[in-house]
């Protein structure tokens, strides 16, 4: 594939300066040889190139992770080739091992690797704007809207949908993940943990990660995987070698610095909102509650989606079981990573009960402020971490712990499944509990015929024609909006 036109010419002759670094680095064994020095300010991209590439890939973030990854993927990778293959892989396998939107960890760490710290910030930071703005928009238009008929009609098409797309989640996640029987039988005691038993979901985790630990220890064959990452792609030299180091040497003092100014970034706002609105407030419940979300969202949205229904419904009474299922699909209709649907709960919690603000400023304060606790972790996890991972490639604990939490992270998913199906084609449930089983079922009377026959057309859409995401929203929008009309939709 010729790739000798991604860059425009203007800018050429800077990037042919900047790859002749790496090259020497790549031949040399001194780890302090690198193909960018921190020290000398060099870009090994003009900024403003990164800058508009970051800008351009925001505006294509669709599809949940994997749509965004394989779209940093062929833009970095395979067309402007400014990162080799397996230099991208290793960087995105260090983001799942973390809390967080694994896509928008690895912009940050790309963006480190090409402009260093104000790069990762940029990459970031793009990454997730269009879709603030976005939900954000979409969040008060439901707000006065919500209870209309014609918007009622349109969820009723949209709830089924997401509820397919989560199933092939699961499909997609189990086919990379379940390599083994050992793996299998991680993800289903994963999935009765949660369903069956509610165990809370940080424990699921851990314990997940240390049954990962454990079995490399003991029996590391059941942790096989399926080999192969694909080949380095055709084309030019990649700007950043596979073999070439990072110039920022991790050390003692780099790492408490950058520890205490992240954490005083990252909390700070919520002290304020402490300080300014109570300790009882809904905008400091929201913001603690999404601060300790923010460290425990291994495996992305999907994964942790069932937890925050559940605190958010059932503990805090910010929304309606139905209405995180509306959330989800509006954060699949914009760019951006899927977590991005605590912006829309904390929207809707601060709104309906806003204390002494205006309920308008109390839902833009809750969203923003959610928005910031959720995702300024995943900028101090990869400004920690990344000089470290940039000198640990192939640590065998690490990978067999990932291992253990992504094959739990199917059982999880799995979970937010069955919970957005009870609450998508049934108006209503009971729970069942004997000694320590406590099961949600459904009342079959309650049936939603329209629900179940959207529910039904999307997965043909998705498994049978492989529709993309937003085509398959929008037709089943069309389908709700038809029903609405017929008066089939209540």
């Amino acid at each position: 594939m010729d790739t000798s036109g991604a860059s425009t010419a203007a800018d050429e002759p800077d990037l042919q300066g900047a790859r002749a670094t790496p090259s020497r680095d790549a031949a040399g064994q001194d780890a302090a040889a690198s193909p960018h020095d921190d020290a000398t300010g060099r870009d090994l991209v003009p900024f403003g190139t990164a800058v508009r590439a970051w800008f351009a890939i925001s505006l294509q973030t669709f599809g949940g992770p994997a749509g965004q990854i394989a779209v940093m993927q062929r833009t970095l990778v395979d067309e402007k080739r400014w990162i080799g293959q397996r230099r991208f892989l290793h960087a995105l396998n260090y983001c799942m091992l973390l809390p967080g939107p694994e896509a928008q960890q690895l912009a940050v760490y790309t963006g480190w690797l090409l402009n260093g710290f104000r790069g990762g910030l940029v990459a970031g930071t793009l990454f997730v704007l269009p879709g603030v703005v976005a939900l954000l928009a979409l969040s008060a238009v439901y707000v006065v809207w919500g209870d209309t008929t014609a918007v009622t009609a349109l969820f009723a098409g949209l709830a089924p949908a997401v509820l397919a797309i989560v199933v092939q989640a699961v499909v997609r996640v189990g086919r990379r993940a379940l390599a083994g029987p050992a793996l299998v039988a991680l993800a289903v005691a994963a999935f009765l943990a949660l369903t069956a038993f509610g165990l809370p979901f940080p424990l699921v985790v851990a314990a997940a990660g240390l049954v990962g630990w454990t079995l490399h220890r003991v029996a590391p064959r059941l942790l096989a995987t399926r080999g192969g990452h694909g080949t380095e792609a055709d084309g030019p030299a990649p700007l950043i070698p596979d073999d070439a180091l990072h110039s920022e040497r991790p050390s003692g003092r780099r790492t408490a610095l950058v520890a205490l100014v992240g954490v005083v970034v990252w909390l700070a706002p919520v002290l304020v909102v402490a300080l300014t609105t109570g300790r009882d407030g809904v905008l400091t419940q929201q913001g603690l509650f999404f601060s300790g979300t923010a460290v425990v969202t291994f495996g992305g949205a999907y994964a942790v989606l069932a937890f925050v229904a559940q605190r958010a419904v059932e503990t805090y009474g910010w929304l309606a079981p139905g209405e995180m299922v509306r959330g989800l699909a509006l954060a699949e209709t914009t760019p951006g990573p899927l977590i991005m649907v605590v912006q829309f709960v904390a929207f809707l919690g601060a709104y309906r009960d806003p204390g002494a603000l205006d309920p308008w400023a109390a839902a833009l304060l809750g969203a923003l402020l959610t928005t910031w606790v959720t995702f300024v972790p995943s900028f101090l996890l990869i400004f920690l971490g990344a000089p470290y991972v940039e000198r640990l490639r192939g640590n065998a604990p690490l990978g067999a712990a990932l291992t253990g939490i992504t094959a739990a992270v199917v059982g999880v998913i799995a979970n937010l499944a069955v919970y957005f199906a009870l609450h998508t084609l049934f108006a209503t449930t009971r729970e069942v509990a004997a000694g320590p089983l406590h099961l949600e079922v459904p009342d079959l009377g309650s049936v939603r015929p329209v629900s179940v026959v959207i529910a039904l057309v999307a997965g043909v859409l998705v498994f049978r024609l492989r529709w993309s995401v937003l085509r398959t929203l929008g037709v089943c929008a069309l389908l709700g909006a038809a029903a609405g009309a017929l008066g089939l939709v209540g």
